[in-house]
C-alpha cells in the first residue's frame, strides 16, 4: 500500500453548543491519514511551524504515518479558530492565520514519488498540479477542494481536474463549480472537466457516487451526539482513500464499501473535538458500524401482487 496525501497539519482552536477547545491537533492531511492509517500506511506532506507540538508528531508517527514529507520551518504553525452554531454544518471562521502554511511548496522525499495512490487535499491547484509533476507512476488520484479555490483560481482548479480520477466537494461546492442548482446535473457536468468519478459529501444526509452512469447514495450513520464536526470531509476521504489503496481496486464495488466506510469514519470523528475519538477507535467499532450503516438500506423486495392491473394500489 503506497498513499500519498499532501494537505495541511494545523492548530485549531474550536467553539461549538457542547464546549471549546484551544490549540488542538488539525489540518486536512492530519485528519486524512489518521482515518487512511487503519488501512495502511500513508505518507504526508506538509509544513508545520518551531511551535508545533512534538506529541502530535509523535501521535501521527505512532500511527505508523510516514512523516518524511513533513517539513518544519522557522516560524508558526497554521492556525485556525471557528465557531459551530447548534447548525452543526456550518463553520463560521473568527480567524486564520497560514503562518508557515503561506509559503508552503511540497517537495516530495525521494521514496514518496513512487506512491500509487494520491490525495490532493484542499490547497491551491497550482500546489496540487506540482505535487503531480512529481508522482512518477499513481494509479488513482483523488482531489479535494473549496468554493475559495472556485472562485479564485478557476481556470487553474479545472487543469488539475483534468488529471484527478475522483473529485470529493460538498453539494455547495459542486453547485458553484458546475454552475447548476440541481446536485444531480453538477455532478454530471464536472465529470465532462476530467474526473472519471465525483463523490458529493453531504454531511448528516451522506455522500453521492456519480460515474459514468452509477449513481450511489450512502446514508450518514445516525449519531444520538456530535460535538466537533471539524475534519469530516477528511475523514471520510481518508477512509475512501485507505480502503482503496488497501485492495488496489477501483472497481464501482469496491468503491461503494469504500464511500461507506468513509462515512463510517467520519461518523466517529465527529463523536469528540479534534481528532480525540480516532485516538481509541478500534477496527472492531469500525466493523460494526459498517454493519449498522448496511442495515440502515436493507429492504424487501415489493410484492407480486401488490397493485391491480390499472395501477391503483388495491
Amino acid at each position: 500500500m503506497s498513499l500519498l496525501v499532501v494537505g495541511s497539519v494545523a492548530l485549531d482552536s474550536l467553539e461549538t453548543p457542547f464546549g471549546r477547545r484551544e490549540d488542538v491537533l488539525g489540518g486536512s492531511a492530519s485528519y486524512f491519514s489518521t482515518c487512511a492509517s487503519f488501512f495502511g500506511p500513508t505518507r504526508v506532506v506538509a509544513v508545520v511551524g518551531e511551535d508545533f507540538p512534538e506529541e502530535h508528531v509523535r501521535f501521527l508517527r505512532e500511527r505508523g504515518i510516514d512523516l518524511a514529507g513533513l517539513a518544519r520551518r522557522p516560524g508558526k504553525t497554521f492556525r485556525w479558530k471557528g465557531r459551530y452554531e447548534f447548525d452543526l454544518n456550518t463553520a463560521h471562521t473568527l480567524d486564520t492565520q497560514l503562518n508557515v502554511f503561506a509559503a508552503f511548496r511540497p517537495e516530495l522525499p525521494e521514496h514518496y514519488r513512487d506512491s500509487e495512490y494520491v490525495f490532493l487535499g484542499n490547497i491551491d491547484p497550482d500546489l496540487q498540479r506540482a505535487v503531480l509533476d512529481q508522482v512518477k507512476r499513481p494509479r488513482f488520484i483523488g482531489c479535494d477542494t473549496m468554493n475559495y479555490w472556485i472562485t479564485s483560481k478557476r481556470e487553474s482548479l479545472l487543469e488539475t481536474l483534468k488529471r484527478v480520477d475522483m473529485l470529493f466537494v460538498n453539494d455547495a461546492e459542486a453547485r458553484q463549480l458546475a454552475g447548476e442548482h440541481n446536485v444531480v446535473k453538477a455532478a454530471r457536468k464536472i465529470l465532462t472537466f476530467g474526473p472519471r468519478a465525483v463523490v458529493i459529501k453531504r454531511g448528516e444526509y451522506g455522500a453521492l457516487f456519480f460515474s459514468g452512469e452509477e449513481v450511489f447514495a450512502a446514508n450518514a450513520v445516525p449519531l444520538p451526539a456530535v460535538f466537533d464536526p471539524t475534519g469530516a470531509g477528511d475523514s471520510f476521504a481518508g477512509g475512501f482513500m485507505g480502503y482503496l489503496a488497501k485492495n488496489r481496486r477501483e472497481d464501482h464495488a469496491t468503491m461503494r464499501r469504500a464511500i461507506v466506510l468513509g462515512s463510517v469514519l467520519a461518523s466517529f470523528t465527529v463523536e469528540q473535538f479534534s481528532l480525540d475519538r480516532l485516538r481509541s477507535l478500534t477496527p472492531e467499532e469500525i466493523r460494526a458500524r459498517y454493519g449498522e450503516a448496511r442495515s440502515l438500506a436493507r429492504f424487501d423486495e415489493l410484492e407480486a401482487d401488490l397493485f391491480n392491473g390499472n395501477g391503483t394500489p388495491r
